[in-house]
């Protein structure tokens, strides 16, 4: 049984923006797959689950980019399982640059679903098996639950596509970065050196379905380990369904200081 799954990669052109450094959906991409393949040997991967009626989804990520890699450095992408708190599944996350040094790191809490009802199930019975890695953690706290932020303004609309769409049937979890990406404020990522986001997502989006992206800042709440220092932004975003102004998805980043 494998406690911690590594990955080599180089930093490839399609995962750095025009700061050319790894974007935060980049990060998001690896830390998804690395979490797949880590599931897939641990034997509660996709098809191990289905056999019993059961999905993974993911519910809550909090990354922190302590330093962009860039163009063409080889880093290694690190995940691990963390026990569980209460219905989530814990598992963290973490990419090494070639100097040693952590460049990224992360936390995200995970839901087992009945496929049918689609409905959350207790995850200790499929987690109390695996490996706690007790005293290794990436973060000091499970991804926070966001609230509303008030003044929010209707920033971008997106309709979800065949290119959005994953094998559960609804917007992949890594695409909605993509999506928040392209909500923020020119400028805002791209001159980022460390930035911290938090994603809550809270209910699926299927093909033909739109969201409206609605954005603002904030104020964030001081510092800490897993927060950038003399923060520079912090913006909330909220992504809704027109037809009811109900939230599918909550965002919150916060750009400084390493």
């Amino acid at each position: 049984m494998i406690d911690v799954w590594r990955e080599e990669h180089p930093v490839r052109f399609t995962a750095v923006d025009r700061s050319d450094r790894l974007s935060l959906a980049a990060a998001f991409d690896l830390f998804q797959e690395a979490a797949l393949c880590h599931a897939e040997s641990l034997g509660v991967g996709r098809d191990s689950l289905a056999r019993t009626g059961q999905v993974w989804v993911l519910s809550r990520m909090s990354v922190y980019m302590e330093r962009r890699p860039r163009f063409g450095e080889r880093m290694t992408v690190e995940t691990w399982p963390r026990g569980w708190e209460k219905l989530f599944a814990v598992r963290d996350y973490r990419i090494e640059a070639p100097e040693g040094n952590t460049a990224v790191r992360g936390r995200s809490g995970w839901l087992i679903l009945d496929i049918e009802k689609r409905r959350p199930l207790r995850v200790q019975p499929v987690v109390e098996n695996l490996p706690s890695n007790e005293g290794r953690s990436a973060f000091s706290a499970l991804p926070p639950g966001l609230g509303e932020r008030p003044g929010l303004q209707q920033t971008a609309r997106r309709t979800a596509l065949y290119s959005d769409i994953d094998f559960n049937g609804h917007v992949n979890n890594a695409r909605y970065i993509q999506w928040i990406e392209d909500a923020l404020p020119e400028g805002i990522l791209e001159g980022a050196h460390a930035m911290r986001l938090d994603v809550n997502y809270l209910s699926e989006v299927k093909r033909g379905e739109a969201v409206e992206l609605w954005t603002g800042t904030f104020a964030p709440e001081g510092a800490g380990a897993d927060m950038p220092r003399s923060p520079s932004a912090a913006i909330a975003l909220e992504g809704r369904r027109p037809e009811d102004g109900k939230a599918v998805l909550r965002a919150e980043l916060v750009t400084g200081a390493a």
